[in-house]
C-alpha cells in the first residue's frame, strides 16, 4: 500500500460568528486507504470536509493536499478533490446525464462531446447500479438511492485522487453499499484517498483502515483498523457512560391482545401478493428489505402518505375501527411520520427550529379567539423538552433549520412527531445521518414511547438498529412480507431474508479480508431495481457459484451444467470454434414464473477491445416455463425448444467471420476470463425483441420483467488459437 501523505490538516480553526465549528483540528490521510472521519452530529465532520474541499476556508491553521491547497470548489477539482456531500444535491428539472456533468463544463464549452459523456456516464451508472439507466430522463423521478448514485458517479467521472463521502451510503442498502464499496477498494488501490463520513459503525468496522475521532470541533482519538469498534467510536464520540446503554434496556413487549393498526389483504403493487399486518400496544416493528422490494411503499401507505393498490387499514380505538385512506385520516387516527429523505419530505427550509418542530401542533395551542394567535407561552415548554429528549445542538431556535447540521435537523423531525403525541409512530429509515450517541437517545424514547401502550413501525436498512430494539421483524421482498423474525435476532439470518438465501448460507464477503488487495472479496453481484413508473419492480438475485447456489432459499432457483462445474474450465468441445452449445439443466424457479431467458457473458473483455460492456456469447428468450433444459447442441438446432429465439453474439456485433445467430463460445484473445451462465425467470409469457437485438436490447426487455435469476460461472483461457479474421 502507498504510504505518503495526500491530506495533511494541522491546528484548522473555522468559526460561523460565535459557533465554534472546528477548533483547532488535525488528521492525516494517506494514498491508498480509507480513512474514516466520525464524530457526533455538530462535532464539525461535514465542515472539515468542506474546508479540505476549498468549500470554506479557515480562519487559522494549514491545510495541505498533495502539497498544495485550495481556496475555492474549483482549485480542489484542480488539485484532484471530489466531494460527495451530505444532502443528495441533484437538480431534479434536469436529465440524469447534466446532473452527472454538473460543474465539469466551462461557460466556454465542454471537454469532450455528448457521445463521449453519455458512454462513460453509461458504463459507470452500470458498474454502480448493476442495471441499465435512462440518462436523458429526468433526476427528479428517481427514488433517493438512485439519486444518491448519481451524486456518487457524478464525483467519480473526475477521477479523484481524494474522494469524501459525506453520508454518501445514508440512502443506500446493504446490497448497494456493497457496490459502493467494491469501488472504494479499486480506487484504494490505484492510489486515491478516501475519506469517509458515516454513522453506520458496522460500515466503518468493515472497510476503513484508519479513523479521527471529532468532538466539539476537535479531533480526540485516531484509531488504527483493529481499534475501530463500536465500543470504542462510542466512547470517543458519546462518553463511556453510554457506551453500553442501550444494550442494558430491555426489548419492548406486546401490552396486549387488542391492536392498535390492522392492515388487511394489503397490497402496495399490483402484482405483489397481499400483506396482512397487525400492530398491538408495545410493539416496535421492524421493517427491512433489499432497496426497492416494497418496504417503503408499505410503511407510506400506513401513515398515509400513499395509496394502497387494494386491501384496507384501519386503527382501532377503544374497540372502535376507523379507516385510514389518506394523510388527514392518518393525523385524524393519531399516526405520525418520519421520513429520512428530509429534504423532500421533511423540513420547511425557510422556517426556523421553532416553526419546524411547533407547526403541527399550533392548533392545539391557539389563544386570542378568532385571531388564532399562537400561544407561545405554552408551546416554548413544548419545544424545551422535545427537543431536550433527543438533545438538539443548535444556537437560537428562531434560527433557520437549515442552520443546523443534517444529523441535528433529523433530530427536529422526529422531536416534531413526538410533539404531535401520536400512537402509532411510523418511521421510514428515520436514523438516516444521526450519530451513534443520538441514536440511543431515539432509541431509548421509542422504547419509553411504546411502553406508555403506543407502537412503532420502524423501517430500516440497518440491521443493527433492530437486534436491541423491536419485538418483531418482517422483511419485504416482491412488495410482500417474506419473512418474520423474533428475538432473539440474528442479523445473519435476517440479512440472508433480504437476499431471498437459506438462513445459513454463507453471505458475501464473509470469510475474507476485505482490505487485502490479493484477497479481494468475492462478492455476489445483484440486479439492482429498475424502474417502471417511477417504482422500483422487484429486483432479482444473480447467484455467481455453487458455495452460493446450493445454500440458496428453499425452493432454490438453480442453474448447472453436467459438462462445466461452477469455477472449473469449460472443455474444448464447447469453445473457440467449436460452435456447440452445453447442456444446461435447472430447477425450483419462482412461483409465477411464465418464461425463461438465458445469457452467457464474459466481463472480461481486454481494454483494446473499447467496449462497455460484457461479451455477449449465446442469448435465448422465450424459452417455455414447463422445460427444465437445454440439450447439448440445443444453438441452431432442433434441440432448440419450440417458441424459444436465439439472438446474436457479440462476434457477430464485431464482424467476426463464422458466426450468427445463436452460441459462440469462449474466446478470449489475451488471457483466462470468466464466463457468467445466467438464467432468468421472467413473469410474461414472450419478450418482444427486434430479431438483431444485441446483449443492450435483451437485457433491457429482460430485467424489468424478471422475477428472479440463477448463475454459475467457469473459466476459459488464454485461447489456443487466435480468433479468425
Amino acid at each position: 500500500m502507498m504510504s505518503y501523505p495526500t491530506v495533511e490538516l494541522s491546528s484548522v480553526r473555522k468559526t460561523f460568528g460565535p459557533t465554534v465549528a472546528l477548533g483547532g483540528c488535525n488528521l492525516t490521510a494517506y494514498a491508498g486507504e480509507v480513512h474514516a472521519i466520525i464524530g457526533g452530529n455538530g462535532s464539525g465532520k461535514s465542515t472539515l470536509a468542506k474546508v479540505i474541499s476549498g468549500v470554506l476556508i479557515p480562519d487559522s491553521g494549514q491545510v495541505s493536499i498533495l502539497g498544495k491547497s485550495a481556496t475555492s470548489p474549483h482549485e480542489a477539482r484542480q488539485l484532484g478533490i471530489s466531494n460527495v456531500f451530505q444532502e443528495v444535491l441533484v437538480a431534479d428539472e434536469c436529465s440524469v446525464l447534466d446532473n452527472l456533468y454538473l460543474g465539469a463544463d466551462s461557460l466556454l464549452g465542454s471537454s469532450m462531446n455528448r457521445e463521449e459523456k453519455e458512454a462513460k456516464a453509461a458504463a459507470l451508472m452500470r458498474e454502480l447500479l448493476g442495471f441499465e439507466i435512462d440518462l436523458s430522463g429526468l433526476v427528479g423521478e428517481l427514488p433517493l438511492s438512485v439519486k444518491q448514485w448519481v451524486t456518487i458517479a457524478r464525483a467519480l467521472l473526475t477521477d479523484p485522487k481524494v474522494l469524501i463521502l459525506d453520508e454518501s451510503s445514508a440512502a443506500l442498502d446493504f446490497d448497494s453499499t456493497e457496490r459502493l464499496f467494491r469501488k472504494m477498494r479499486q480506487l484504494k488501490q490505484g492510489g486515491a484517498s478516501i475519506l469517509i463520513v458515516t454513522h453506520r459503525i458496522a460500515e466503518l468496522v468493515r472497510i476503513a483502515d484508519r479513523a479521527t475521532v471529532l468532538r466539539d470541533g476537535v479531533d480526540v482519538g485516531k484509531l488504527a483498523k483493529e481499534e475501530i469498534t463500536e465500543s470504542r467510536i462510542l466512547e470517543l464520540i458519546a462518553g463511556a457512560e453510554r457506551s453500553g446503554t442501550s444494550r442494558d434496556q430491555p426489548l419492548p413487549t406486546r401490552l396486549g391482545d387488542r391492536p392498535v393498526l390492522r392492515a388487511t389483504d394489503l397490497r402496495v403493487w399490483s402484482d405483489a401478493a397481499a400483506v396482512n399486518f397487525t400492530v398491538y400496544p408495545g410493539e416496535v416493528i421492524g421493517i427491512t428489505g433489499l432497496d426497492g422490494q416494497g418496504q417503503a411503499d408499505f410503511v407510506r401507505c400506513i401513515a398515509g402518505i400513499q395509496s394502497p393498490i387494494a386491501g384496507r387499514l384501519v386503527v382501532v380505538n377503544d374497540g372502535k375501527a376507523s379507516e385510514v385512506t389518506d394523510l388527514a385520516s392518518a393525523r385524524r387516527n393519531n399516526i405520525s411520520y418520519v421520513s429520512g429523505d428530509r429534504k423532500k419530505e421533511g423540513i420547511f427550509a425557510n422556517l426556523s427550529i421553532y416553526e419546524n418542530l411547533l407547526l403541527p401542533v399550533y392548533r392545539e395551542f391557539r389563544s386570542g379567539g378568532v385571531l388564532n394567535f399562537v400561544n407561545r407561552t405554552k408551546l416554548t415548554p413544548v419545544f424545551e423538552w422535545e427537543s431536550s429528549k433527543l438533545a438538539v445542538k443548535m444556537g437560537s431556535p428562531q434560527n433557520l433549520i437549515t442552520s443546523l447540521s443534517g444529523g441535528n435537523q433529523q433530530k427536529v423531525l422526529i422531536a416534531r412527531a413526538f410533539a404531535e403525541k401520536p400512537v402509532v409512530l411510523v418511521l421510514n429509515d428515520p436514523a438516516r445521518g444521526i450519530d451513534v450517541g443520538a441514536k440511543l437517545d431515539l432509541y431509548r424514547n421509542l422504547k419509553e414511547f411504546a411502553a406508555r401502550g403506543n407502537a412503532v413501525v420502524f423501517l430500516s436498512s440497518e440491521l443493527e438498529e433492530f437486534l436491541n430494539l423491536c419485538t418483531r421483524v418482517h422483511v419485504f421482498r416482491n412488495g410482500a412480507i417474506s419473512a418474520d423474525f423474533e428475538p432473539p435476532f440474528d442479523g445473519h439470518v435476517i440479512l440472508n431474508a433480504m437476499f431471498g438465501r437459506r438462513a445459513t448460507a454463507r453471505l458475501p464477503g464473509e470469510a475474507a479480508n476485505e482490505n487485502d488487495p490479493d484477497n479481494p472479496m468475492p462478492v455476489a453481484d445483484s440486479h439492482s431495481p429498475r424502474l417502471e413508473q417511477g417504482r422500483p419492480v422487484p429486483r432479482s438475485v444473480t447467484l455467481l457459484n455453487q458455495e452460493v447456489n446450493h445454500m440458496a432459499a428453499t425452493p432454490s432457483f438453480v442453474l448447472s451444467c453436467p459438462d462445466i462445474a461452477p469455477g472449473r474450465v469449460i472443455p474444448d468441445r464447447f469453445a473457440e470454434d467449436n460452435r456447440l452449445s452445453p447442456r444446461l439443466v435447472w430447477s425450483g424457479p419462482p412461483e409465477g414464473t411464465r418464461s425463461f431467458a438465458l445469457a452467457i457473458t464474459d466481463p472480461d473483455l481486454p481494454e483494446a477491445f473499447n467496449f462497455p460492456r460484457s461479451f455477449a456469447h449465446w442469448l435465448v428468450a422465450n424459452i417455455p416455463a414447463e422445460l427444465r433444459e437445454l440439450p447439448e447442441g440445443a444453438s441452431g438446432s432442433l434441440g432448440m425448444p419450440h417458441g424459444a429465439v436465439e439472438f446474436n453474439s457479440d462476434f457477430v456485433t464485431f464482424k467476426i467471420p463464422g458466426f450468427g445467430k445463436g452460441y459462440g463460445g469462449p474466446w478470449p484473445p489475451d488471457r483466462a476470463h470468466r464466463y457468467f451462465f445466467t438464467l432468468y425467470a421472467l413473469k410474461v409469457d414472450k419478450v418482444e425483441l427486434p430479431a438483431e437485438a444485441d446483449f443492450a436490447v435483451f437485457a433491457a426487455a429482460v430485467m424489468p420483467v424478471a422475477i428472479d435469476a440463477a448463475s454459475f460461472v467457469a473459466v476459459y483461457g488464454p485461447a489456443k488459437k487466435s480468433l479468425p479474421g
